[in-house]
């Protein structure tokens, strides 16, 4: 059946989501602060000026946005997505922020008489266009239900992890893996290669083995084959991380692993990498070593 959605953030993520929804015969109306992507208008999609205005034409909204701040701009500023609704809509943030201002955030959206989900995703550009996504979810049961066939539609593994802010959690737990593990690959074939060794041979030989990972697999040949445009940015990496830090904080929690990773970003962005892709943390431990993955 076909919905009314509006989708606000078309960006390297949002706009092949945006797109997935479009050709299943969903009708959008679309929202950002930069120029939306031609193919989608030409799709059918419908240019709006506002957060109040997709809102008012839409019944389920959908929010894909870097951080924290412009979720709570895009739903509570000036002509935003809360000045738009009735009750019975339904929004759905896919951006990956805080926990704790979701469940704020989602508390708001209830008291306009509308339901909220807490969705973001882990997969990338590539999961992304391929519409096999990961998608984690925090809210109600019966409001996820009735979203689920949309999130079908953008990803492939979609769970319910618990209220408001599980989703939000559920992420910032994904990005403590993904930074480890781009940091392990990172080092391993820093020391398969200083040792001699060619880090394409290893990585081929590592991925029949325990090592074997998606990000081996993707983000070790970034490494290799030295393509660092994203993908993931660093910088929304260190945003993510942040919520990682910030929250062990609150909770008394040590995360060493994590605030090394950290620092790796950090001295990327130093370089002026922040907007390369997150597998070039591997250009920090080579300036360490004083030798490149080649």
């Amino acid at each position: 059946m076909a919905r009314s959605l509006a989708f606000i953030g078309t960006g390297i993520m949002g706009r092949p989501m945006a797109g997935h929804l479009q050709q299943n015969g969903h009708e959008l109306f679309l929202h950002d602060i930069v120029d939306l992507p031609k193919e989608l208008l030409d799709g059918g999609g419908t240019a709006c000026s506002s957060g109040k205005e997709v809102a008012g034409q839409s019944e389920i909204i959908i929010i894909m946005v870097p951080d924290t701040p412009h979720v709570e701009a895009v739903l509570f500023g000036e002509n935003g997505v809360a000045d738009g609704l009735s009750p019975g809509k339904t929004v759905v943030d896919m951006s990956s922020i805080s926990p704790i201002e979701t469940k704020e955030f989602a508390k708001k959206i209830n008291d306009l008489g509308c339901d909220y989900l807490d969705a973001p995703v882990s997969g990338g550009e590539v999961g992304a266009k391929n519409a096999a996504l990961t998608i984690m979810v925090g809210g109600e049961q019966k409001t996820f239900d009735g979203i689920k066939p949309l999130f079908d539609l953008m990803g492939q593994n979609i769970t319910l992890v618990g209220g408001n802010g599980d989703g939000q959690t559920c992420k910032v737990a994904n990005q403590i893996i993904v930074a480890l593990t781009i940091e392990a690959v990172g080092e391993a074939l820093l020391f398969a290669s200083k040792a001699g060794a060619d880090p394409a041979k290893v990585r081929e030989a590592l991925m029949g083995g325990f090592a074997s990972s998606k990000i081996l697999e993707v983000h070790g040949e970034r490494m290799i084959k030295r393509t660092f445009d994203p993908g993931f940015r660093i910088e929304l990496h260190q945003k993510d991380l942040n919520l990682a830090l910030s929250g062990a904080r609150a909770l008394g929690l040590s995360l060493p692993n994590t605030a090394t990773a950290q620092e790796l970003f950090n001295a990327c962005a130093a370089r002026g990498g922040g907007t390369w892709d997150h597998s070039a943390m591997v250009k920090a431990l080579e300036l360490l070593a004083d030798h490149e993955v080649a």
